[in-house]
């Protein structure tokens, strides 16, 4: 396997690119486009949510919001695409951090709508799961929602904590859990044999 080279793109002709393919009022049609991979770009996504270009934050918003927009994920591997090219990126978690949740109704009808840091809203349930993953020395939790397209937000610690205040117990799969209820479904998050 050869190693990747960075590029001639840099983050303000990828810009350019993004807005001249985004249809008003919606997302670009990224899941059409299947552009030849150019290499990869110096962009990372920290864990946090912070957008990194050639090691430094980028500080406008709106870029990052504009580069959230055309994020793809391919084979395990994250990309920024545009209908002419495709470049690789380093994300060091997941590429968005849900930063709040609303919670209407209860029980069976609690519908939890998520907010990420770059303005996404979804509606957890059978499109968007929410699922968690613990660290296997700490036993620390991990929770995520899916956004779209095979993309998460990291759930982060503050909002976790809140949907732990409204969590329940329930069976699935032939087990007791502890877990979170939306949009019709139930999505586990520990058995209920560890917090005996």
């Amino acid at each position: 396997m050869s190693t990747q080279d960075n590029v001639t793109p840099d983050a303000e002709s990828l810009a350019e690119a993004a807005k001249a393919a985004t249809k008003k009022g919606g997302l670009p049609p990224v899941h059409l486009w299947d552009p030849p991979y150019c290499g990869d770009l110096d962009i990372r996504i920290a864990r946090d949510g912070t957008w990194f270009y050639l090691g430094t934050p980028i500080g406008r918003q709106p870029l990052v919001k504009l580069f959230s927009t055309i994020l793809k994920l391919e084979d395990g591997k994250y990309y920024l695409v545009t209908p002419v090219e495709k470049v690789g990126i380093q994300v060091e978690d997941a590429p968005f951090v849900a930063v709040d949740f609303m919670a209407e109704g209860q029980g069976d009808h609690q519908i939890l709508t998520f907010e990420t840091n770059v303005g996404d809203h979804v509606a957890a349930g059978a499109a968007h799961p929410i699922r968690v993953e613990r660290d296997a020395e700490t036993g620390e939790p991990a929770p995520y929602v899916m956004v779209r397209a095979g993309l998460e937000a990291l759930i982060d610690r503050k909002s976790f904590y809140r949907l732990v205040d409204i969590g329940e117990h329930a069976a699935h799969e032939g087990r007791d859990w502890f877990g979170i209820r939306s949009g019709g479904g139930f999505f586990p998050v520990i058995p209920s044999a560890e917090l005996a």
